[in-house]
């Protein structure tokens, strides 16, 4: 599969986005595969996706026993696109908070880098529908990454990323250690310490529409506080 594309997105009950995303996502890298990894989503989520699958081989579906997170879902949907042969890894969300417009720049910007990260923090990026405080711990999160880890990646917790398979090789999905928002830390503090080329674009991150939120403020802080641990890693 030279120069192909996946989009790796992990869903837990995304029955009303996941039909619209699939579309949205092939509407704008119609040469793309997704990958979707459904931690057993009582909701009938893995049984959409099944059904558009079977008329379309470029929709693939992985499908775990039960809910074990974000994390390793992007992680074991890493592992899987490596041994599968493609070159670029888009992760994203399923929520569209991660909106699939902005394919077509990020797929621009590897041209000439290891990872695009689409940032809430660089001019031009933000957050909608959140509150004031929600964006100012997002904002101060951000920072104290940058000075602990004197790295200079704007948007460390953002899991709209794009990675060449190169990369991820070095980085290795199976030896990452964090969990929650911290292995996006980890992961992009790993790309830059390898010297790796890290460019961010801007996104307008908005509040998800319909469904429901599986991450809460103490995924942040958690994340915050491992980013002690992190440091020590490279």
């Amino acid at each position: 599969m030279s120069n192909s594309i996946l989009v790796v997105i992990p869903t837990y009950n995304e029955i009303e986005n996941i039909t619209d995303l699939i579309k949205a996502v092939f509407s704008f890298s119609s040469d793309a595969h997704i990958l979707i990894i459904d931690d057993n989503s009582p909701d009938g989520t893995a049984e959409a996706v099944d059904k558009i699958a079977a008329t379309n081989p470029a929709l693939h579906i992985l499908k775990r026993s039960g809910k074990q997170g974000g994390a390793t879902a992007f992680l074991e949907g890493f592992s899987w696109g490596i041994k599968n042969g493609f070159d670029i890894l888009l992760a994203m969300d399923a929520d569209f908070s991660h909106d699939p417009k902005y394919i077509p720049a990020m797929l621009n910007e590897i041209e000439n880098a290891d990872l695009v990260i689409g940032s809430r923090n660089v001019p031009g990026g933000g957050i909608e529908n959140r509150s004031l405080i929600r964006n100012i711990l997002t904002k101060c999160g951000a920072l104290y990454c940058r000075v602990l880890l004197r790295c200079p990646v704007q948007d460390f917790t953002g899991g709209y990323n794009m990675w060449r398979r190169s990369t991820l090789e070095k980085i290795v999905p199976e030896k990452v250690i964090c969990r929650g928002y911290s292995f996006q830390i980890e992961m992009k503090y790993k790309a830059h310490r390898m010297g790796c080329r890290i460019t961010e674009i801007p996104i307008i991150f908005p509040d998800r529409k319909k469904g429901h939120s599986k991450m809460s403020g103490s995924f942040l802080f958690k994340a915050l506080g491992d980013v002690w641990k992190i440091r020590k890693l490279v």
